[in-house]
């Protein structure tokens, strides 16, 4: 077993995959709350795998209200060096379509009232985010959508509102008018909390519709993407599955030196709790 893990974030059941060994569920306590749900472990292609249903079992808790903190806390905390979100988005491109798979190398963040850093409460870090993905780990993911031969794009920007409702028509044809590709309401806090984490970050975006743009096709609803979703589940297990075939046998990518540099506040400054809640993704960064 190398000393590489796997961190998948997505929807409920992609753990039951054919494959994956020595499962067990781990449920942890957080410096900052409670995770989504039990995170599930396993091995997958000689790898350890940690899996997090992100709106928990059931999906009974909404975008607005995941404590994404605390999921990314836990992920580091079980070891976890690649993170790989799969997300439901909408599509804001025509040759994007319903059932297509895209890779996103890039986000606009257009929400309100999310913590998306660990560094607050005394401790100031500002890490690169001018490419917040991975391009290493996006390119596996690409490669592995395409054997699964899934409909795949690679590059696009994703646009993270707030939700929970669907956008209006109004807003839908503003964000096509900036030139983004597709729109979700999820993975932007997972991508910088992850940077911040020094993971190595993928967004693999499931587009379900076309929002409610498209004037030729029936505006967004519950049924359709949940149609959507369940009809590729066995691809997406598929693709984790090639992912994980890639990965190497150490985790030394940029985004597994984010930290270095980044920390701007005095070590001897930082109050005693901070330091303690944040040693698992700092302790490495600060003099003994």
């Amino acid at each position: 077993m190398s000393g590489v893990v796997l961190g998948v974030i997505g929807g409920s059941g992609l753990y039951e995959m054919e494959g994956l060994e020595d499962v067990r569920s781990i449920r942890l306590e957080t410096p900052f709350g409670d995770p989504s749900d039990e995170y599930v472990t396993g091995t997958l292609e000689g790898h350890s795998l940690v899996f997090l249903p992100r709106h928990g079992r059931g999906h009974r808790i909404g975008p607005s209200q995941l404590n994404f903190r605390a999921n990314i806390w836990g992920m580091k905390k079980l070891g976890v060096n690649f993170l790989l979100s799969i997300s439901a988005v909408g599509s804001m491109r025509e040759d994007i379509r319903p059932g297509d798979l895209v890779v996103v190398d890039q986000f606009l963040d257009w929400t309100r009232h999310r913590a998306s850093s660990f560094f607050t409460d005394g401790i100031i870090a500002h890490v690169l985010f001018a490419d917040p993905v991975c391009p290493t780990m996006a390119g596996w993911v690409y490669d592995a959508g395409v054997e699964t031969g899934a409909r795949m794009h690679q590059g696009g920007t994703y646009i993270c509102m707030e939700g929970p409702q669907f956008s209006t028509r109004a807003e839908s044809n503003l964000y096509r008018s900036w030139g983004v590709d597709v729109i979700g309401m999820t993975n932007v806090q997972e991508a910088k909390l992850a940077r911040e984490a020094e993971m190595s970050f993928s967004t693999l975006a499931l587009a379900t519709d076309y929002d409610c743009w498209h004037e030729g096709e029936d505006d967004v609803t519950v049924e359709a993407v949940l149609a959507i979703v369940k009809a590729n589940a066995s691809r997406a297990k598929a693709l984790i599955r090639g992912v994980a075939k890639r990965l190497p046998a150490t985790a030394d990518l940029p985004a597994h030196h984010a930290l270095e540099n980044a920390i701007m506040t005095d070590p001897e400054r930082i109050p005693a709790n901070t330091r303690r809640a944040l040693d698992i993704i700092i302790g490495h960064r600060l003099p003994k």
